[in-house]
């Protein structure tokens, strides 16, 4: 079974995709870390102040995985500064 979350960003500060870089890249590397989650951006790649980044997991039991991106997504919410979230979706492929 597959988790994914997906997480529409909107970045106000960014005035180049050189700044918005500069603040996706740590996040997902973050989010990679702390959650051991794949992560990557996933659209909007040439918007300058929104980007779409997703997160994945494997596991065998649904409730954990949805449980598991649910914490991922409010610790974005809680931590990321640089900008707004604005939707996030949880997916569970069997």
């Amino acid at each position: 079974m597959v988790g994914t979350l997906t997480i529409h960003l909107h970045l106000p500060g960014c005035h180049s995709l050189k700044e918005k870089r500069s603040q996706i890249k740590p996040l997902l590397a973050r989010l990679h870390r702390e959650f051991n989650v794949s992560t990557a951006e996933l659209d909007l790649q040439d918007a300058h102040q929104q980007a779409v980044i997703g997160c994945a997991m494997l596991g065998t039991d649904a409730a954990h995985l949805q449980s598991a991106l649910e914490t991922v997504r409010r610790w974005v919410e809680a931590h990321w500064r640089e900008g707004d979230i604005l939707a996030h979706r949880i997916e569970l492929v069997y």
